[in-house]
């Protein structure tokens, strides 16, 4: 079991972050499982952007965290993403690999868990959405990260299917 997170805060973030989900659907060699709803929150970086809108999704995948990290960075660029930004600035699609299984992995291609998870609202509130008795390699339970996190400035916006519905 995998699970991805989606950020995204240029050019229409929620029809990004809802054509994202549409391709995670139709992965190789995976069964999409579920998606949270969408979260709309403020930049983590440089406060001059856009907020951010997020979600995350869970697959089950016979594809490597390697090949499944390739994937994602293939629909990041037939989305516009440009890997050319400064750290934490604006972009059009972003899907970090948050968990592969029960696996650990440090090195410079890819660091399992995300390093980031247990401390961000955006990613936390999703998947306890999708997965709640999740527990985190290395962190501990889901539902303890989610009891403890500030929400402030995280509001729910729906759901990806009304996004694409509406267009």
């Amino acid at each position: 079991m995998a699970y991805i997170g989606i950020g995204s805060n240029l050019d229409n973030p929620r029809h990004q972050v809802a054509g994202a989900i549409a391709a995670l659907e139709q992965l190789a060699d995976s069964q999409f499982l579920a998606t949270s709803s969408l979260y709309q929150n403020p930049p983590m970086g440089p406060q001059d952007q856009p907020d951010y809108v997020n979600a995350a999704v869970s697959v089950r995948t016979r594809l490597a965290a390697r090949e499944l990290l390739a994937e994602l960075q293939s629909i990041e660029s037939l989305q516009g993403r440009s890997r050319s930004g400064e750290h934490w600035g604006p972009r059009t699609l972003d899907l970090d690999l948050l968990l592969y299984g029960q696996s650990c992995c440090t090195d410079e291609s890819l660091v399992l868990p995300h390093p980031g998870i247990s401390q961000r609202a955006f990613v936390i509130v999703p998947l306890f959405e999708i997965e709640p008795d999740l527990v985190v390699p290395g962190v501990g339970s889901l539902r303890e990260l989610e009891q403890a996190t500030d929400r402030s400035g995280l509001v729910n916006i729906g759901l990806a299917t009304t996004v694409l519905e509406i267009s």
